[in-house]
């Protein structure tokens, strides 16, 4: 297995959306252990392909709770929020493509997705609180939607000016 780079904002690919996947091969199998492996490695709650340069519509979610030893994660193809409701404010909310930055950000409460499995099998998850806030995160992502978009827009000018001095010093 390979930990990937993960792309940064403001690299122009995490506004873009991202392809369906209409053939899960070898090649999308192998995507979604690197994906696994960079996202526990760094660590995350869960990666998009697109964080590691591949517009694709896969996602993969850490599902390991609390200190367990074992790092079991799901991944989704396709995934696609079909129901949603009620309000929940995620609380430091973070992105492994904005580094360095921490916000509050107005979820849904609950979410309905449907996704395809590696197997190609059909799933659908009713999930609530931090995991729904963890599908709906990944899913913005593969809109070409950063959690910056979702945030103040003083806070989000605050982060664009501290890039652009990071950028300037290297």
């Amino acid at each position: 297995m390979t930990i990937l780079d993960i792309v940064t904002y403001p690299a122009k690919s995490l506004a873009e959306p991202s392809e369906k996947i209409t053939e899960i091969d070898d090649t999308i199998k192998t995507l979604i252990e690197n994906m696994a492996e960079t996202m526990f490695e760094a660590p995350g709650a869960g990666l998009a392909a697109v964080q590691v340069g591949v517009n694709k519509q896969l996602i993969v979610v850490n599902t390991t709770e609390g200190d367990e030893a074992e790092n079991s994660y799901m991944a989704l193809i396709n995934p696609e929020i079909v129901e949603s409701d009620g309000e929940f404010i995620s609380e430091d909310e973070g992105c492994l493509s904005v580094p360095e930055l921490r916000a509050t950000v107005k979820r849904f409460n609950r979410v309905k997705v449907t996704a395809l499995d590696p197997d190609g099998n059909a799933v659908e998850l009713n999930e609530e609180g931090f995991p729904a806030v963890v599908l709906q995160h990944e899913i913005d992502h593969l809109n070409g939607i950063l959690f910056l978009n979702r945030i103040s827009s003083l806070k989000r000018e605050m982060y664009k000016r501290k890039v652009k001095k990071w950028m300037k010093g290297h």
